[in-house]
């Protein structure tokens, strides 16, 4: 059991998230790629979110979050961009750094971008370092199969752990003509349902310790967990993976309209964000904010 304050969060009591409370964490204290292996023996799911700022970390990590993922989609949600092919390595690095300062519990894993591993497997070491050394990942994310399988290899032989990423890649969505739910058809072409089967052994072959399946069916993905020994986590793609990952911002609602048809909205902070800063504008405007209450150096009547 951790209490928030031993976890070292604030305490509000007006604060839906910073509360004096008890939670209970599902494994031990600290989590290694190791006790994700164990868990899928142990039929234990995965629960992953992504983050990317030192106060979401501290809520999930506290919160019993498994992995929290530095994930490339900072373009979109954090940057307001239409695709994570933006993201550089630096603003990766810089996220990063604000997750692990607040990781107690969860294994960090952060996201290579785009063309920081598949312009050599040179390139792809360095990068991955980076990302260990500046930092403070604890394993690293790429997306690809078959034609990954090297680099996979030849990053893991030095020592960081590599997560796979395989079914809608986010950052081959021009290949993909969007982003579009993969394996949906027979075929040995990138995308159908006998290459993605390959991907994923291919994968695993080549040592990574866990493998992201995004957009496909239920049914290959469920075949995919029952052929692999790694632990599989999901994220639109069915119920029968070893686990699962969402974007905070899509499990939080902190999106303004879209959201993905394979998210849920466990709260809608955009809407009471809104309502909060609309209350704050109106006491300014008002001149009820701040009172005597809030002001130093005045005596209260």
């Amino acid at each position: 059991m951790v209490c928030a304050l031993d976890a070292g969060l604030p305490v509000s009591g007006g604060s839906a998230f910073f509360t004096l409370q008890m939670v209970e964490t599902m494994t031990k204290d600290k989590v290694r790629v190791t006790d994700l292996a164990q868990m899928k023996a142990e039929r234990t799911p995965i629960a992953m979110l992504t983050a990317y700022d030192f106060a979401f970390a501290r809520i999930f990590d506290a919160a019993g979050v498994d992995v929290l993922l530095v994930g490339d989609s900072l373009g979109m949600v954090v940057q307001g961009a239409d695709s994570t092919l933006a993201v550089t390595l630096d603003e990766v690095i810089y996220h990063t750094r604000m997750v692990a300062r607040a990781r107690q519990r969860a294994l960090v894993v952060a996201d290579l971008p785009f063309l920081t591993y598949q312009v050599s497997v040179e390139k792809a070491l360095a990068n991955s370092g980076r990302l260990i050394e500046e930092g403070g990942a604890e394993a690293v994310k790429l997306e690809g199969g078959v034609t990954m399988a090297e680099t996979i290899r030849r990053i893991v032989d030095i020592d960081i752990p590599v997560m796979g990423h395989i079914g809608l890649t986010p950052q081959s969505v021009h290949r993909m003509g969007g982003h579009r739910v993969q394996g949906r058809r027979s075929g040995q072409t990138a995308g159908c349902r006998e290459r993605l089967l390959e991907d994923a052994a291919a994968v695993e072959r080549a040592g990574a310790f866990a493998l992201v399946l995004e957009g496909m069916p239920g049914e290959l993905a469920r075949e995919i967990t029952e052929r692999a020994s790694i632990p599989t986590i999901g994220i639109g793609a069915g119920i029968d993976c070893d686990g699962q990952v969402l974007v905070m911002h899509d499990a939080l609602g902190l999106s303004e309209s879209f959201l993905p048809r394979f998210a849920k909205p466990y709260a809608h902070l955009w809407q009471e964000a809104s309502a909060a800063v609309t209350s704050y504008v109106r006491e300014v405007r008002e001149r009820a904010f701040p009172t005597l209450e809030h002001s130093y150096g005045t005596k209260r009547a």
